[in-house]
């Protein structure tokens, strides 16, 4: 099934605006509002291609296409639709503030306890999480570049009132998210004869050497990021002094929340409120650094960076947490590619070192942060074709292109998703879990992000079919009816042997709607190009420029006649090849052959002609 942005954009549109509004007003509906995380991510299936994508503006209404305004029906008119977005991003912001007016960032229904019998305490539903950190990034970014160019576009009073207050809301909210993101960063130095040690050592060294052979190559391979996070102990990132030690092995990532006992963020302009403290184990989850990572990107994106979206004190933070972004990308990505054999991240599935979980969709994870250090450092033809590879087999091994076995327990990783202890919650009370269930979604959206970074015909090829088998697996779990029809998830649609329920999972619309802005964005790039059918193109060219400049000592004919017609027309389409002979070849070579045959035509024309008389 071929990926079409535009069209399946719109199609996600229609639904969720079907499904969330009535007569222009947001429906919250029973199982919303009691999430930050859940309310961000229904919010950026409208907001996040609205912002991302030139053809889907919303924020200038007299260019608002009209399938767009088609799509929206449900959410007002032309002139309606930005004030009833602002209306409603007003509503999330007031839900998801606490009573010192500070925001909220709690996990609510996505938490869920550890032990089934127990009910959560509204006090734990309320935590905050680092999903819905980074999705604030993300939704506030959005916000605000959607209201910088609104504001230009209107001029009625209540209008711009509501929306500088939402302006400032925002802008709080931000901060807030920047905040704590920083908060929730840690390193966990451990010996290496702990468990914790004793398991890290076995993930990458993959039993085929001695443990101490593999902690010397740790020790040499991670120096030089070891001392950058020693230096960095002055510009607030905490850790345990025996960092200097480096018979000592050390994690670095996003925990679930604040860490307990991190401090809080004083040296800012502004008074930052609602910095509760932390009670997450100073332990990095794979998961959550990813989530990290994704919202912290944005901050850097030149949309944010060519609207000027941060203020100065945003600045201040976002410079932190670019810091902590670059470290945990280059740890990760290390330590899948440990050794000079088989990566680790090879070896699937990957093991947790600090919980002893294993899963397919952690080795996704890793993957997903080998590839933004991929995208970052430019990867080479090596790195890519092998992570092409695992690609692929973690699609086989999820059952997203390949068949499913009579009771396959794989079902599990997509229905009900794979499960993860949250240590430090039950500092709270009972301890909480996190559970995951967007596996093909986030699979895919790796998928395109390699895709888009590829200078590889062959390797881009294999990841854009991938994609397009994944994308079409995805689209069949779409909801055929009731309630979220043409939303996620209906797992049963693709594993009928499996009893699976159906659930509205706004987490899963918000990864494809991501996946969609990406292709749009793979799709807008100049195609591959290949030097060798540049070079054929070029002599083809060359042999189509000179028939044709001897064809031109004929005769001369009426510039109206069919052979003034057929050299003006040859001409111009020998024009347009050289042109794009150096970025599009195979254009440039297909155009060329039709002139080379045309020319022929006219020799064989003019020779018989001759010989007739």
């Amino acid at each position: 099934m071929q990926i079409k942005p535009r069209q399946h954009l719109l199609d996600i549109w229609q639904a969720a605006a079907r499904h969330s509004f009535d007569d222009g007003k947001l429906v919250w509906g029973d199982t919303d509002g009691l999430s930050a995380v859940a309310d961000a991510e229904r919010l950026l299936c409208l907001l996040y291609p609205a912002t991302e994508v030139p053809a889907f503006r919303l924020d200038q209404p007299d260019t608002t296409e009209r399938d767009v305004l088609r799509a929206l029906e449900r959410v007002g008119s032309r002139l309606e639709i930005p004030p009833n977005l602002i209306t409603v991003l007003s509503q999330f912001m007031r839900t998801h503030t606490g009573p010192d007016d500070s925001p909220t960032f709690s996990g609510g229904h996505y938490f869920r306890p550890a032990d089934p019998k127990q009910k959560l305490t509204h006090e734990q539903t309320q935590l905050g999480v680092v999903d819905a950190y980074s999705m604030s990034v993300t939704l506030c970014l959005a916000t605000l570049g959607f209201l910088k160019v609104y504001e230009e576009n209107t001029t009625r009073p209540e209008v711009r009132r509501t929306l500088g207050e939402l302006r400032d809301a925002t802008n709080a909210r931000l901060t807030a998210a920047m905040v704590s993101l920083l908060r929730s960063f840690t390193v966990n130095v451990f010996d290496a004869e702990s468990e914790q040690g004793r398991r890290l050592i076995q993930v990458i060294g993959q039993n085929k050497q001695s443990d101490r052979a593999v902690l010397q190559q740790f020790s040499r391979r991670f120096r030089p990021l070891r001392a950058t996070i020693i230096e960095s102990l002055s510009r607030g990132i905490e850790v345990d002094e025996s960092i200097r030690d480096e018979s000592q092995l050390f994690e670095c990532g996003w925990a679930w929340g604040v860490v307990k006992d991190a401090p809080t963020v004083v040296d800012l302009d502004v008074q930052v409120n609602g910095q509760p403290d932390g009670i997450a184990d100073r332990l990095p989850y794979v998961y959550f650094t990813v989530v990290a990572l994704d919202g912290i990107q944005d901050l850097f994106s030149e949309r944010t960076l060519t609207l000027g979206l941060l203020d100065e004190d945003q600045q201040k933070l976002a410079e932190a947490l670019r810091l902590r972004w670059e470290l945990s990308q280059q740890y990760w990505s290390a330590i899948a590619r440990f050794g000079t054999e088989r990566w680790p991240l090879e070896d699937l599935p990957w093991q947790t070192t600090g919980l002893r979980l294993e899963s397919e969709y952690f080795s996704l994870t890793v993957a997903a942060i080998l590839v933004h250090d991929l995208i970052r450092r430019k990867a080479t033809d090596d790195d890519l074709t092998r992570t092409v590879a695992i690609m692929e087999r973690l699609a086989d091994r999820g059952r997203v292109t390949s068949r499913m076995t009579r009771d396959d327990p794989t079902v599990r990783l997509h229905h009900p998703g794979v499960t993860m202890p949250l240590a430090g919650s039950e500092r709270s009370g009972a301890p909480l879990e996190w559970r995951m269930t967007d596996f093909s979604a986030q699979l895919l959206k790796r998928i395109i992000q390699l895709a888009a970074l590829s200078r590889n015909i062959e390797a881009q090829d294999r990841l854009i079919r991938l994609g397009e088998q994944t994308f079409e697996h995805l689209w069949d779990r779409r909801i055929e009816e009731g309630d979220g029809a043409g939303l996620w998830d209906n797992a049963a649609a693709v594993f009928p042997d499996a009893a699976l329920g159906l659930r509205l999972s706004w987490s899963i619309t918000e990864r494809i709607t991501e996946c969609l802005v990406a292709a749009r964005g793979l799709y807008e790039q100049r195609p591959i190009r290949s030097p060798e059918l540049a070079e054929l193109a070029r002599e083809l060219l060359s042999e189509a420029a000179h028939l044709f400049g001897k064809e031109q000592l004929e005769a001369s004919v009426t510039a109206d006649g069919s052979r003034g017609r057929a050299m003006r027309s040859i001409e111009n389409r020998l024009d347009h090849a050289r042109d794009l002979v150096d970025e599009q070849p195979a254009t440039a070579f297909a155009l060329a052959l039709p002139v080379l045959r045309e020319l022929d035509t006219l020799a064989q024309a003019r020779g018989a002609a001759a010989e007739e008389m």
